[in-house]
């Protein structure tokens, strides 16, 4: 005789809840941002009422702020921004999704969103390019370090490889070109070099002193 599946227990706020995505980021200078969308989703095999909460509710329009998800489903909740002014930037406000079971008042789980409103878009993406420009350097940094050092099974020469000069001797020349922001140069605006490249530059220059030193 088959065996009915019992439905485990369910305690009150120990249900995890899967929401996507775990922060809103709205844009000052870009309208399409200023609605975002959470998506909720129903892994389980029962219905889910949820409820939306915001720290700030003067600041944001929740479109079907409450509602139900069917089991092993999801649905869409719309955002927005209706209180885009500077003294707003950078403030870190909270959404709380709270659910629970249809026949139940307890909220069963709960999840944190976070919403930061930010001037513009292309900071934001400045940002990210130069650090990962900075990681690309650094992991470059750590692979010429470990060619470097690495035994060779050969003869020992009375000095460095000429690979070895030639990247030490184009160090040497990054660390000569100008700063970008230097407008008295006559190098061209192209061969100017950020600060995080001259450190990665001098990083490398050293690496290239060490090994020669103990050759």
């Amino acid at each position: 005789m088959q065996q009915q599946k019992r439905q485990p227990e369910l305690v009150e706020g120990k249900l995890p809840v899967f929401v996507f995505p775990t922060e809103l980021i709205f844009y000052a200078d870009d309208q399409a941002t200023h609605k975002q969308v959470l998506t909720l989703y129903n892994p389980y095999e029962f219905a889910l009422k949820f409820k939306v909460l915001c720290t700030t509710p003067n600041k944001y329009v929740v479109v079907d702020a409450a509602g139900a998800v069917k089991p092993q489903c999801c649905i869409d909740i719309v955002i927005r921004h209706r209180d885009v002014r500077p003294c707003h930037y950078g403030v870190i406000d909270k959404f709380r999704l709270q659910v629970s079971e249809q026949s139940q008042r307890k909220a069963l789980g709960r999840k944190e969103v976070i919403a930061t409103l930010l001037p513009t878009a292309k900071e934001q993406q400045q940002k990210e390019e130069e650090e990962k420009r900075l990681k690309e350097h650094l992991a470059e940094s750590v692979f010429l370090e470990q060619a470097l050092c690495q035994p060779e099974n050969r003869i020992a020469s009375s000095g460095p490889s000429l690979l070895t000069v030639f990247v030490g001797i184009l160090c040497i020349a990054a660390l000569m070109l100008p700063t970008l922001g230097e407008l008295d140069s006559l190098v061209p605006l192209y061969l100017h070099l950020s600060v995080n490249q001259k450190l990665v530059a001098a990083y490398v220059l050293g690496l290239i002193t060490m090994v020669i030193l103990r050759t």
